[in-house]
């Protein structure tokens, strides 16, 4: 997502600490800094017209003296799962052996208090995009977001950025 955004002319605040990889070998376009949203919500201010990767859980730190558009990209977590499972397994870190499902009952119950908690924002716009969807159907998916973000946007170096050879962990 952060790679359509950029390539449809959008900048994105991001640092470059963390190097392309196997497990993104498109690379990373995220902005360490803000982890420290909880403690330094004023921070937000520096990434003002700017895309930013949050994830669900800082989502819940954004200070409410801001308008926000959030593109709320949605995959279903039995993929999620295995996903960082496979990222922990190729560095060391995994434990084969684990049962996921209270991990899964517990970030199902986080997604329910982040969309309640979305949804009594009036300072926030939210756009939910299936992470299937846009592998499906990228250009109608890139439409809606120029619409949703309310910027021309190139669609088609949007769509080019989707590589479905990249979506490798699915669920059977």
């Amino acid at each position: 997502m952060m790679q359509m955004l950029e390539a449809g002319g959008l900048p994105v605040l991001s640092d470059g600490e963390r190097r392309a990889d196997t497990d993104n070998p498109k690379g990373y376009r995220e902005w360490e800094r803000i982890k420290q949203l909880p403690k330094e919500p004023s921070l937000i201010a520096e990434a003002e017209g700017k895309v930013v990767k949050v994830i669900s859980q800082l989502i819940l730190s954004l200070p409410s003296d801001h308008e926000y558009r959030v593109v709320f990209v949605q995959r279903p977590l039995p993929e999620v799962l295995k996903s960082q499972e496979e990222m922990l397994r190729r560095r060391g870190k995994a434990d084969s052996n684990s049962d996921t499902s209270a991990i899964e009952e517990a970030f199902q119950r986080h997604l329910i208090e982040v969309n309640q908690w979305l949804m009594g924002k009036k300072n926030i716009q939210v756009l939910r995009v299936h992470y299937h969807r846009v592998l499906r159907e990228p250009k109608a998916v890139a439409e809606e977001m120029a619409a949703f973000l309310q910027v021309p946007l190139d669609i088609e170096a949007m769509v080019r950025q989707v590589d479905g050879s990249l979506y490798r962990n699915r669920m059977k």
